[in-house]
């Protein structure tokens, strides 16, 4: 794990947040905050493999510098990049970077949090393993997650916010500066503008 920026001091509980962030929205950040309310820091990692998903448009270069832009002057956030993209293979990074007794939780919407209980590990018990290794805070947006996790709460303005609509409203010439961090406003305009709309988050 490559840290770009790290928090100050030791945490004793770890928000993880993944995330392709292409781009970074008002609901990336909205999640973030809300993780505040249960860890004491929150990374943001940005996998250079993505496991089921393909790199299209903005570089990781560009979307590393938009993720630094957005988050400038919150003292506990911290961003890096991952070596891999399963949360059972950032859970490992992330335990070696910040040791054995940290909590680790990841933070997530309850659509993505279907998609990691759900995916094909090769073993129908890796899940319940994974479940002793972290938690999951998750907010119930794109669907309903059922199976233990603690949840976490976004305005209703920014449940439905998606890097996708971002990038399409862009590409069809709709209004979409509100749904970005006003900090990464007029790099987002520069990065995104003349791409097509792409269909990956």
């Amino acid at each position: 794990m490559e840290f770009y920026r790290r928090a100050g001091s030791k945490p004793s509980s770890l928000g993880i947040l993944p995330g392709t962030f292409n781009p970074v929205t008002i609901a990336h950040l909205a999640l973030a905050e809300a993780g505040l309310c249960e860890v004491d820091e929150v990374l943001m990692v940005l996998p250079r493999v993505l496991p089921h998903k393909t790199w299209s448009g903005a570089s990781f270069e560009d979307r590393l510098s938009l993720l630094l832009a957005a988050v400038s002057g919150q003292d506990r956030f911290s961003i890096a990049a991952s070596d891999r993209g399963l949360f059972v293979e950032i859970a490992e990074e992330c335990r070696d970077s910040y040791g054995p007794d940290t909590r680790l939780s990841f933070l997530c919407g309850a659509d993505a949090a279907e998609r990691i209980a759900n995916w094909d590990y090769g073993d129908p018990a890796a899940f319940a393993r994974m479940m002793g290794q972290f938690d999951l805070l998750v907010a119930q947006r794109g669907g309903r997650f059922s199976l233990p996790h603690r949840p976490l709460t976004l305005p209703d303005s920014h449940a439905t916010v998606s890097a996708t609509e971002v990038r399409e409203r862009i590409a069809r010439g709709d209004a979409w500066e509100h749904l970005v961090p006003a900090a990464v406003r007029d790099r987002v305009r520069e990065l995104y503008r003349t791409s097509a709309t792409d269909p990956l988050c």
